[in-house]
This record gives structure tokens, C-alpha cells and sequence, in this order.
């Protein structure tokens, strides 16, 4: 097996709901499976805003996770080059190397949606992470 980790990127365009969302899940399945030697997770978006939207903050507070201290950061092409797997929001059109597989999850934005439609955005993408870190470790068996 490789010593390389195994990256895991996020990527929307404002890196401001979607993929924050996506990553803090992802940094709680590498934590709960002990995968920290073995998973790096990046994010970022093309064009990022300001703050994270106040509603996805909202909304993952309910599940005792905290963004309200993150900020949305420029993913490089160099980050996402050196990914393994790289999932999308619904809102890119990447275009990376070869050897990174880039997923598409089509996923609605939360920005300035009722509190109800946050919370279902947010279960789909908890669900598609923890399918995602399960066919990371299936695959390691």
C-alpha cells in the first residue's frame, strides 16, 4: 500500500455552503475511522465569497459542527491535481489530470434557502461522504 494519503477534494465555486458542508463531514468520518495518517481532504472554490452562508452555518450547528469560523479560500489546480477523488457541488465544470476522478454531485444551493431545503442539502451530502470514506475502505480490504 502507498504511503501517499489518499485526498479527498471538495470544490464548489464560492467554497461557501456545499463544499464546506461536505468538508466538515469529511473531517469527522477521517476522525471517527481513524484515517488521519491515511485521508487528506482539501477545499476550496473558483470564485470564493466572503463568509460562509449564514444558513449553512445554521444548519450544521444543529449537528454540533462549527463553521461559523471557517472562510472560503481559492482551491488551486495544483491542490486538485493531486487528489484522488475530487466531488463537485453541481456548479463546475472541471477539467483535471488523467489520474483524478472527479464526481459531479449536483447538488442544489443552500444560499438563501429556507431552513428546511439547507437541511436536506445538508443529509445529502453527509450521506454522499460517508459513502464516499465506505468505498474508500472497501477498497483498501
Amino acid at each position: 500500500m502507498s504511503d501517499e494519503p489518499t485526498t479527498f477534494g471538495f470544490v464548489c465555486v464560492q467554497n461557501a455552503g456545499r463544499s464546506q458542508m461536505a468538508t466538515a463531514f469529511a473531517e469527522r468520518e477521517r476522525e471517527r475511522r481513524g484515517l488521519t495518517d491515511s485521508v487528506a481532504i482539501v477545499t476550496g472554490g473558483t470564485h470564493p465569497a466572503d463568509e460562509v452562508h449564514p444558513e449553512v452555518v445554521e444548519a450544521m450547528a444543529e449537528l454540533d459542527v462549527d463553521l461559523s469560523d471557517r472562510v472560503p479560500r481559492e482551491v488551486s489546480r495544483a491542490e486538485l491535481d493531486s487528489a484522488t477523488v475530487v466531488a463537485t457541488m453541481g456548479c463546475s465544470t472541471l477539467e483535471l489530470d488523467a489520474d483524478v476522478e472527479v464526481r459531479d454531485w449536483d447538488l442544489d444551493d443552500p444560499h438563501n434557502q429556507s431552513v428546511e431545503e439547507v437541511r436536506r442539502i445538508r443529509d445529502d451530502i453527509e450521506g454522499r461522504v460517508t459513502a464516499l470514506f465506505d468505498e474508500y475502505e472497501d477498497s483498501r480490504d
